[in-house]
């Protein structure tokens, strides 16, 4: 499996952001984006891959070939495609990129690193049977490249929150404006909690594409239970729901959300509850509150994927819930990140942060800049040279480790020999 395909190269190109690059490359290499499955397409901030993670888990126990587009990878570009349940082979991924790139240097086009890989990847998802294709969307919604598919049989907006502000808006309701651009007239529209003013502007877009919203809060909830979680306003308020394989509550909400969408579907696919309580039970997505075995250090350590303040929130109410005691965080953020808001929803949990630099992102901070950051926020921070100078330095804190703060970090984690 490759790290990263030969093309496209991981430069910003100084192209507008809008479709019309796409657009021309598209039709030009056969409109592989109008010979898709029926697709789900999800946006939002936080829990965009679990919920595609859950979709493609529940096709699948449920006898449907699926394919998935996602990202970032964590080890290797291969995850970022899958084909009926199995990552892109390297001699597939090589040509449907060379094909790509043949094109855009012949015409001149422009594109920027994840055009150029939606582009080849919807030659994949285009030319290989499938049943259904759940489709993420990379940063925003609008003008995002995977929004150039005309007609999703559904969409589902995750929880939003700030994050890219630089790119989508400095203002909530505007970053939710721009994840709203994926709503089509082809198909409903799921949605996970929200605050009031997000809600508000996703459903002035359903108004105004006439689609149907199954919004939490608003046409389904749900009720926790010692041993699982019911589903209330979908038709099945007396079935028991196990805990999803995924763990913390907003794990609950993502895969909630996820078969609230699906019983809008039934005419389409025939999927029972036992199937969707199965697939929930069995999904895989790594990185996200994940404990890593390890024989090496005799402390718990844990990984999660949390870059901003709401997945923060999210690891904080988790931690919370899970442990007696603070723990000991091992950070690694990019600097496009805004460490004080991050840190505030850990504050009353945590009891050190071990900073570290990313090795696998050069745009990220260096270790000793991001302590000084920590330290602003009023917690103890340590600037360690490595990941592996932090797992040594915490091995003998008798407190559970979590390495958080950027995917690229766990991948980081994930590569060490533990």
């Amino acid at each position: 499996m490759v790290f990263m395909p030969h093309w496209p190269v991981p430069l910003w190109h100084k192209t507008n952001y809008d479709l019309e690059n796409l657009r021309i490359i598209l039709e030009l290499i056969g409109a592989p984006h109008l010979s898709l499955p029926p697709v789900i397409h999800v946006a939002g901030t936080n829990g965009k891959g679990s919920s595609v993670a859950y979709f493609s888990s529940i096709f699948k126990h449920a006898g449907y070939k699926v394919h998935s587009y996602t990202s970032p990878h964590l080890l290797t570009f291969n995850e970022r495609i899958v084909l009926n349940s199995e990552k892109i082979t390297d001699a597939y991924l090589f040509d449907i990129c060379e094909r790509t790139r043949l094109v855009a240097e012949r015409h001149n086009i422009a594109l920027r690193f994840f055009e150029g890989a939606t582009v080849a990847a919807f030659l994949a998802f285009a030319e290989v049977e499938a049943d259904i294709l759940i489709l993420e969307t990379g940063m925003g919604g609008r003008l995002d490249a995977t929004n150039i598919v005309p007609n999703p049989i559904m969409t589902v907006i995750t929880e939003i929150s700030y994050d890219h502000m630089e790119y989508l808006g400095p203002k909530i309701d505007i970053i939710a404006s721009e994840k709203a651009g994926i709503i089509k007239s082809s198909g409903p529209c799921a949605i996970s909690s929200q605050v009031p003013e997000v809600y508000e502007v996703l459903f002035d877009k359903c108004d105004e594409m006439g689609v149907e919203a199954i919004a939490y809060g608003y046409d389904f909830g749900i009720t926790k239970l010692s041993d699982g979680f019911n589903i209330l306003g979908i038709g099945c308020d007396d079935f028991k729901f196990n805990f999803p394989s995924l763990l913390g509550d907003h794990q609950i909400m993502n895969a909630a959300t996820v078969i609230a969408g699906l019983s809008k579907l039934s005419d389409s696919f025939n999927i029972s509850l036992e199937q969707m309580n199965y697939g929930i039970a069995h999904t895989v997505w790594p990185g996200r509150i994940q404990r890593i075995h390890t024989t090496k250090y005799k402390n718990v350590i844990w990984a999660d994927g949390a870059h901003n303040s709401g997945g923060a929130a999210a690891l904080s109410t988790w931690i919370a819930d899970r442990f007696d005691t603070k723990v000991i965080i091992i950070l690694g953020m990019t600097k496009n990140r805004n460490i004080y808001d991050f840190l505030q929803p850990l504050k009353m949990v945590v009891e050190e942060v071990m900073c570290v630099q990313v090795k696998s992102e050069p745009s990220s901070y260096t270790s000793e800049k991001l302590a000084e950051l920590v330290l602003v926020t009023g917690l103890k921070a340590k600037s360690c040279e490595s990941l592996h100078d932090a797992l040594e330095a915490t091995d003998q804190c008798n407190v559970p480790i979590i390495v958080t703060g950027s995917l690229f970090l766990v991948a980081d984690l994930l590569k060490i020999h533990l």
